[in-house]
């Protein structure tokens, strides 16, 4: 009896211990605006999860020097509960000068705990902060510098067995990791990329992981080994100055061996039996919040993270399987509507938020007030990528992306059989994109092959025009219409502030003339050619302009090449 007691009134002692800070750390040394500030939080507190939020969650509350209040979620680093255990802050303080804070903890007995304010000064930095959405065209840092996006898919690290029929050999070559790709790309002029997290690649949630050897199974709630990846991943890109789309889930996650090996699946400790069950339970939807609110606590500081992606082809989630199987519009629509809602609410600087589709739009998905920016993929249809941009940016009166594009998608084909239409597609996606309303350029599928073709260096003649016409509208973009007075030719007219630039490609497969019709009149002071393929520019003496005609004595183009026209108006 002596004993029960005992063990009773420890029990009660331990209900009754009211969790408490222990100090503070600030890791940084000279905090400066826009980069990263860390803290450590050294604390005793009792938990089941420390991940969940309804359980216990840390914030600390910054107040800015023009006394802006943001809550900014931190996230458990190591210890047990009731023990002495580390949470981290990681902050990006968006003014210069003194910050005031403090943290406030939450438990799930409606007790919250308050530290005493304190302070650190931020210095001045030439850093620009997080993108936002600008317009229609381009995206804008907290500085107000503009950007645009030039890159391509990087999906994932090299894997351990490749299923590719004929690359295989080249997928699994370790070369194609981020610290060779993302670096590569930067040095070629590119700035933006995409990846995934699935159970082979960043598995931040996945604990039985696959074909990766990089990664190791883990019995967290979330994978250690991703997570640190992750860290370096995102450390590099604010190196390098590129932003990344970072797709949270993968419609590869909810099908086949994806599902059975899913966190959220009932069998591995989730809540779901079925992947219609994971959009519709509350108890899915709560798991997936806290996977939220772990990546805006760990990774939400930085700019490279420049928008977060719910799902990557989110409709081949609802049509995988048999047709009775198919998950409604309106459920996939609620879903994304509650956890853009959700992400906005937590996420104090404001990322870009996005989702996207293979080929079926979802009903109400793209009318979502918390869905900044729209997103569809597209294959063997490069041709129509103008069109469909130019319709959908109007239609939803929202910024539209296409995520990936390419010239074939079936991986079982050899593309060598047609490497040159896989090359010239590659170059036509990113031209007619910069000469649309998009913010981030159309990206390219199948890295590794055009890694190993040398085609990454041509994004260094995209990044050219794409910032001159930055530059010279300070962000105006105003489509003009033009037509070629030749077949076979393709053709897209911008005026940016004071210079009009026209994009010319000849799909024929001989040499051909340009000649150009307006349809209203125009008159300009200079006109020069940009070769696309060499990134050199050339002065033209022998422009004729008749009326809303423009043709020239000299001016012809190859055979499936393309220049650009850059005409400087008359002030």
């Amino acid at each position: 009896m002596k004993k029960i007691r005992v063990i009773i009134f420890t029990l009660l002692m331990v209900i009754l211990v009211e969790a408490k800070f222990q100090k503070t750390a600030l890791l940084t040394q000279n905090p400066e605006q826009y980069r990263k500030v860390e803290m450590n939080i050294y604390l005793e507190a009792d938990w089941q999860n420390p991940y969940d939020a309804a359980d216990i969650s840390l914030d600390m509350i910054a107040i800015s020097p023009s006394d802006n209040e943001q809550t900014v979620p931190c996230f458990f680093e190591s210890g047990k509960s009731g023990e002495k255990s580390i949470w981290k802050v990681r902050f990006m303080p968006a003014e210069a000068g003194k910050y005031s804070y403090y943290f406030l903890l939450k438990q799930k007995d409606n007790k919250t705990i308050q530290t005493k304010k304190r302070k650190f000064s931020v210095r001045p930095s030439d850093a620009k902060g997080i993108l936002h959405v600008n317009n229609h065209w381009t995206l804008r840092y907290d500085n107000g510098d503009l950007f645009r996006g030039i890159g391509e898919n990087i999906c994932w690290e090299s894997r351990d067995n490749d299923d590719s029929r004929y690359f295989r050999e080249l997928h699994e070559d370790k070369r194609f990791n981020y610290e060779y790709m993302v670096r590569k790309l930067a040095a070629n002029g590119g700035n933006f990329f995409r990846t995934w997290m699935i159970y082979w690649n960043l598995p931040v949630d996945w604990k039985n992981l696959r074909n990766n050897s990089r990664y190791t199974d883990s019995e967290s709630l979330y994978n250690p080994s991703a997570m640190k990846k992750m860290d370096r991943l995102v450390e590099l890109c604010d190196s390098l100055e590129v932003h990344v789309m970072v797709a949270l889930e993968s419609h590869v996650g909810y099908m086949g061996e994806g599902w059975d090996i899913s966190p959220y699946n009932l069998k591995n400790g989730g809540t779901a039996k079925t992947p219609t069950e994971f959009f519709t339970l509350e108890s899915a939807k709560k798991q997936y919040k806290n996977k939220l609110r772990l990546m805006v606590a760990r990774y939400g500081y930085s700019p490279a993270i420049g928008m977060w992606e719910f799902f990557n082809e989110i409709d081949n989630v609802m049509y995988h399987g048999k047709q009775e199987e198919h998950i409604p519009d309106e459920i996939i629509t609620r879903w994304h509507d509650e956890m853009s809602s959700y992400l906005k609410e937590i996420d104090p600087y404001d990322h870009i938020v996005t989702t996207s589709v293979s080929h079926r739009e979802v009903a109400g998905l793209w009318n979502l007030k918390n869905m900044d920016i729209n997103q569809k993929h597209i294959y063997k249809y490069t041709g129509a990528i103008p069109e469909i941009l130019q319709e959908s940016s109007k239609k939803y009166n929202k910024p539209f992306i296409i995520g990936e594009f390419g010239y074939e998608w079936d991986w079982s084909q050899n593309f060598n059989d047609f490497a040159d239409e896989m090359d010239s597609d590659f170059k036509r996606g990113l031209w007619y994109g910069l000469f649309n309303p998009t913010p981030v350029l159309p990206m390219s599928w199948w890295w590794e092959f055009f890694e190993n073709r040398g085609m990454m260096a041509y994004f260094q003649n995209v990044r050219k025009i794409s910032d001159e016409m930055i530059k010279s509208g300070k962000g105006d973009f105003e489509q003009i219409a033009i037509q070629s007075k030749h077949d076979n030719q393709k053709v897209f007219g911008v005026q940016c502030g004071g210079k009009i630039y026209i994009y010319v490609y000849n799909r024929n497969e001989f040499k051909g003339p340009v000649g150009l019709d307006f349809d209203d009149k125009i008159s300009f002071a200079e006109i020069q050619y940009y070769n696309c393929e060499t990134g050199e520019y050339h002065q033209i003496y022998d422009a004729k302009l008749s009326n809303k005609s423009l043709t020239f004595d000299k001016l012809n183009i190859p055979g499936k090449s393309d220049i650009i026209l850059i005409l400087s108006l008359d002030k």
